[in-house]
């Protein structure tokens, strides 16, 4: 009557993957928009990033040494690869906007110079 605990334990992971990944989207989006580094912090989603790491490495020994397979257990490594890919791109817009942060600055402090 009861699932599988091997079975229900990659369940519980590829739903808590897939929620976590339901924010990076967003992100990214408001990075795009945005155009400024501003409010964001890179130490937290670099951590995050090598967290993803971190499972994605763990998938890979569970395939290799283990012999894990199965739907679930494909998802939740799906899963990983795809956060990480998220906060990757995140990244980049980071310093994306960081440099678009600096020269919007600098043509401030040009526009306070001529003004003055």
């Amino acid at each position: 009557m009861f699932m599988n605990p091997a079975l229900l334990s990659d369940l519980f992971e590829a739903i808590t993957i897939f929620c976590f990944g339901l924010s990076w989207p967003i992100s990214i989006r408001k990075s795009l928009k945005s155009r400024t580094a501003k409010g964001k912090s890179l130490f937290f989603e670099v951590f995050l990033l090598i967290g993803y790491g971190f499972g994605i490495a763990r998938k890979a020994l569970m395939m290799t040494a283990l012999d894990a397979t199965g739907f679930l257990f494909y998802l939740s490594f799906f899963f990983y690869v795809l956060n990480a890919l998220q906060i990757s791109i995140d990244i980049l817009l980071y310093f994306r906007n960081s440099r678009l942060d600096k020269l919007r600055e600098a043509e401030e402090a040009r526009a306070a110079n001529a003004a003055a």
